[in-house]
């Protein structure tokens, strides 16, 4: 079973998928995102291509655990996508893994233009690799 990693932003969505093991995470592509039905459309191509059985959103919560506007946001695309795509959605707590992206590249001493151009995947990978992770420790 393999399983599709998501960071929904308000302008792109970071894209990761796991090995058919699913032990591993890798970072997949960056999707512009233009309109709801377009955004779905594109991450179906992904689900398709790969097989994926599941999709795990990153759920932006407040350091205090609770749900704010962008998780709502997540929260309604998650919906979304469950009905139309006929797959089963799940969400992650994202918290910080943008964070953790942006301190792996600047050690990697990237560019600010080329980790503003893969923060989005990497963070889908951290998203997708702590739900991996969760998944094998039960």
């Amino acid at each position: 079973m393999r399983i599709l990693g998501l960071d929904v932003g308000e302008k792109t969505i970071g894209v990761a998928v796991s090995d058919p093991l699913g032990l591993t995470a890798q970072g997949i592509c960056t999707i512009k995102r233009k309109s709801v039905n377009v955004d779905i459309d594109e991450i179906n191509k992904y689900v398709v291509e790969y097989g994926c059985d599941l999709i795990v959103l990153g759920l932006p919560k407040n350091m205090n655990g609770t749900i704010g506007p962008s998780g709502e946001k997540v929260l309604k695309l998650a919906e979304k996508i469950q009905e139309r795509l006929n797959i089963k959605v799940d969400t992650w707590d994202e918290r910080l893994t943008t964070v953790a992206a942006h301190r792996v590249m600047l050690e990697a001493d990237l560019s600010r233009n080329k980790r503003k151009k893969i923060v989005d995947k990497l963070a889908a990978m951290y998203i997708l690799q702590g739900y991996l992770d969760r998944l094998s420790n039960k």
